[in-house]
């Protein structure tokens, strides 16, 4: 039976606006709606089909702020078991790496309600809020695990997992022996709505909050200050500009035709 952590993450809704905030220029998430990020409904969704498939249990991992666990409750009432929240202001304007890393720290404490740790690590291939698509392949890295990444489709046969990935240049079979960590594309499942009865629940679930200190991180490696990357200037999207009109007396399709040469598009 298989112990799955999945890796949730609390992102500004793509339908609100979204901006940079105006000191450091990292992501305004007060600014927007907040939710939990489709690709991780789908994550915790494989997990749950998993977990009903083969037993087991299911522990999602969220690193964000106060706020974020409004997402860990969400999956919770999906049907997830439990939660480890890490929340530390220190970790505000992490790179993918700092990210990274401070998960698989909280991953290397994560056990089990059999004292085990866990045999799959499941995440979404990459967040609406950054796109960087890399963490789960990092975390992977730090953790000496097996990744199997943007994959379709995921199968477990004893100690043994494989998956499909889809790229541009076809379908690739995956095989890796557990445990190891998986990153699922949106093509993976249809997510599970959350019946009155999970919501329910999921109050009464445990949630642990882990502060940096906790997880043996140190505060002078993370953040905005130490990251790797920094956004030093941010200009406004400007107003979308009035389109050009064109009547049509008979000659409308000579003078799109004409429009669309001068812009070089045909």
């Amino acid at each position: 039976m298989p112990n799955i952590v999945v890796l949730i993450k609390q992102v500004p809704d793509t339908w609100s606006e979204r901006k940079l905030s105006d000191g450091d220029f990292t992501l305004d998430r007060e600014a927007a709606d907040a939710v939990l990020d489709e690709i991780n409904e789908r994550a915790v969704e494989e997990a749950l089909l998993i977990k009903e498939r083969d037993g087991g249990e299911v522990k999602v991992v969220s690193a964000g702020p106060e706020r974020a666990g409004e997402a860990i409750r969400k999956a919770l009432s999906m049907g997830a078991d439990s939660a480890v929240h890490i929340s530390d202001e220190a970790l505000h304007g992490s790179d993918a790496i700092q990210t990274a890393y401070a998960l698989a720290a909280a991953l290397g404490q994560v056990t089990f309600e059999d004292g085990e740790s866990a045999s799959l690590v499941i995440a979404g291939n990459e967040a609406t809020d950054g796109r960087v698509g890399a963490v789960p392949a990092i975390i992977a890295e730090y953790l000496g695990l097996p990744a199997l990444t943007q994959v379709r489709k995921v199968e477990i046969s004893g100690t043994t997992i494989t998956a499909e990935r889809e790229t541009d240049e076809g379908v690739f079979g995956l095989e890796a022996e557990l445990p190891a960590v998986v990153s699922v594309t949106e093509k993976i499942n249809e997510p599970r709505f959350p019946s009155f009865k999970g919501i329910m629940a999921a109050k009464k679930k445990p949630v642990q909050t882990l502060t940096l200190a906790d997880i043996g991180v140190d505060p002078s490696i993370v953040g905005v200050a130490n990251s790797s990357t920094q956004v030093v200037s941010s200009t406004p999207k400007p107003p979308k500009a009035a389109g050009e009109k064109v009547a049509d007396d008979g000659d409308g399709g000579i003078k799109i035709a004409e429009y669309l040469i001068a812009q070089k598009i045909i």
